[in-house]
């Protein structure tokens, strides 16, 4: 018995000796970077993360995309990787928060199988029509609902769950038609179908759109916040444009498996902090439609634990279902 513990002894000081120099060195070799489909916003954000961390740890950090169900498929694969800092997610309200209403056997938990490393950025989305849309404006836009119909005017999200579903529901509620929705396999895939005309508006993160945006190939509404959003300031507001109900944050952040040391998960959150509150980062992020958050650890699970108690009831209330 006494041989037994001295062994455990031993191993748990190896462990301990082993994930302090992880720490110390890490990463000694490629970081893969799970995110949703190519064009999403989290691809974005996964990349300009990535970029960042490659500059300031010295190690190619790669974005591995994995599209479909609302971005479980990727996460779901971080969740059961070897926690030794050297597989990521990009989490966000889809990933994190609705799937826990959406999918009845979810394969993972988006509290107890994640250890966070920080918040990356906060936005809102946007509602953007297409230009043959016979409206100019959200009141414009619900009269045209009503007048046609709902199931006369579509609406695309990227997907079951996402941000961009949940503000679109909103919408729905707030207006009282119900609009036809359309989901798509992540945020790229429903910007081709609005610039195509399949869908006649949508709710895009301003970083998806931003291009279509700037070139007017596609009209600005509203965004989902109650105050103009810095990096889209020539938008009104929700409140401004008569939905004042229509507010839904949209955020994004970087997470590892459970159980990763914690000496590689704050060495990650230094950088990210120390990287993301440089002036010429935040003006990139703000160029790129998203304000720069980097949080502690502590503080993103926070944060998690209350978008998970303030969109939990809002979507068994709205009856929202994984497509």
């Amino acid at each position: 018995m006494r041989y037994a513990v001295v062994i455990c002894a031993i191993a748990s000081l190896t462990s301990a000796a082993q994930a302090a120099e992880s720490g110390d060195k890490y990463p000694t070799r490629p970081v893969r970077v799970i995110t949703g489909s190519t064009g999403s916003t989290s691809d974005q954000i996964a990349r300009f993360t990535a970029q960042k961390l490659t500059e300031r740890l010295g190690q190619q950090f790669i974005v591995d995309n994995r599209a479909g169900a609302g971005g479980t498929i990727g996460t779901d694969i971080v969740a059961k990787s070897v926690p030794d800092g050297y597989t990521l997610i990009i989490a966000h309200a889809g990933t994190h928060v609705s799937a826990v209403s959406l999918f009845k056997n979810l394969p993972y938990d988006p509290v107890k199988d994640f250890a966070p490393v920080s918040l990356l950025m906060k936005g809102v989305t946007v509602l953007v029509a297409h230009p043959s849309v016979p409206a100019n404006n959200v009141q414009e836009l619900i009269a045209l609902g009503k007048a046609k119909g709902g199931n006369a005017v579509a609406w695309g999200s990227a997907g079951a769950g996402t941000i961009s579903h949940l503000a679109g529901e909103l919408f729905v509620r707030v207006t009282g038609i119900d609009f036809l929705h359309v989901p798509y396999k992540g945020a790229g895939p429903a910007l081709t179908g609005l610039l195509s005309g399949e869908t006649n508006f949508a709710f895009l993160s301003p970083v998806t759109a931003r291009t279509q945006l700037q070139a007017k190939k596609v009209k600005a509404f509203t965004v989902t916040s109650l105050q103009r959003f810095p990096g889209l300031p020539d938008v009104p507001s929700a409140a401004e444009a008569g939905v004042p109900k229509l507010d839904a944050l949209l955020w994004f952040g970087l997470m590892a498996p459970a159980k990763t040391p914690q000496s590689i998960v704050m060495k990650l959150n230094r950088e990210i902090t120390e990287s993301f509150n440089q002036p010429d980062t935040k003006e990139a992020l703000l160029k790129l439609g998203a304000i720069a958050a980097p949080t502690t650890p502590q503080d993103m699970s926070a944060f998690i634990k209350a978008e998970l108690a303030k969109w939990t009831p809002v979507i068994k209330a709205a009856g929202i279902k994984a497509e």
